[in-house]
């Protein structure tokens, strides 16, 4: 590949005109915008549960529990955004606007899951157990970082009248 090519590829929009217009009109954005902030509080509890266990060696019980319902909404989300990309792009996953990101969101729900299988079968000790979360965590903020580089990579594509209009709707 030239370096003109991938050059090109870098300043192509992340949508198409009829995938935004598909992104503007399913539901599923609306779901997705609704779970991400949902996800990343979930995140920052179940954080500070963990590590005040891993620090405090107290609370262990609410810190694997936080980890559990962060790896279930964790696994919704992902749920939900394939569904989101085959309305938006027309595959489940590994579209290619969003390509990293879903490798990278496969090494997160496999961190997640495997803190879940080894907490729920008593594999390591609780110390080994969170630790598996705080990798899993890392991952998390990560695979969190790019998909805020899309979304702002996205608002950056917007054309100028749709951002306009947008702020307005929102307005009302």
């Amino acid at each position: 590949m030239t370096a003109e090519k991938g050059s090109a590829r870098q300043n192509a929009p992340l949508y198409t005109p009829e995938q935004r217009k598909r992104r503007d009109d399913t539901r599923w954005t609306i779901v997705q915008g609704l779970l991400a902030p949902l996800q990343f509080l979930v995140f920052l509890v179940s954080l500070v549960l963990v590590v005040n266990y891993l620090i405090n060696g107290t609370g262990l019980e609410a810190a694997a529990l936080s980890v559990v319902i962060k790896t279930a909404v964790l696994l919704t989300i992902m749920v939900t955004g394939a569904i989101w990309e085959k309305v938006v792009f027309g595959q489940y996953l590994f579209a290619p606007a969003f390509f990293w990101e879903d490798v990278v969101s496969f090494g997160v729900i496999a961190l997640h899951v495997g803190y879940v299988l080894c907490w729920f079968a008593g594999y390591g000790t609780p110390q080994q157990q969170m630790w598996i979360a705080l990798a899993a965590y890392t991952s998390y903020v990560v695979n969190a970082a790019q998909f805020l580089l899309k979304l702002q990579a996205a608002r950056r594509d917007e054309p100028s009248d749709s951002r306009t209009m947008n702020m307005q709707g929102a307005l009302k």
